[in-house]
């Protein structure tokens, strides 16, 4: 599926393109808005809620969100 930012500075922009990688979890790739640097990301979905996370150098240094469902 694909994350795109419906409020604040970005809305309308798409920050994510993930596929399921079993119960309520997600891998694929993640983009900065603000940078608009990809990063390799994963997700996981709890109820409306959704924590994002990216990192770079194969996972050295990550980087993570929570993210609400409006």
């Amino acid at each position: 599926f694909s994350i795109t930012l419906k409020t604040g500075k970005f809305a309308g922009k798409t920050i994510g393109s993930l596929k399921a990688a079993g119960d309520n979890k997600y891998a694929g790739s993640i983009t900065d808005p603000e940078t608009d640097k990809t990063y390799a990301g994963k997700a996981t979905l709890s109820g409306t809620s959704l924590k994002m996370s990216g990192c770079v150098l194969g996972g050295l240094l990550c980087k993570s969100q929570t993210w609400h469902k409006l």
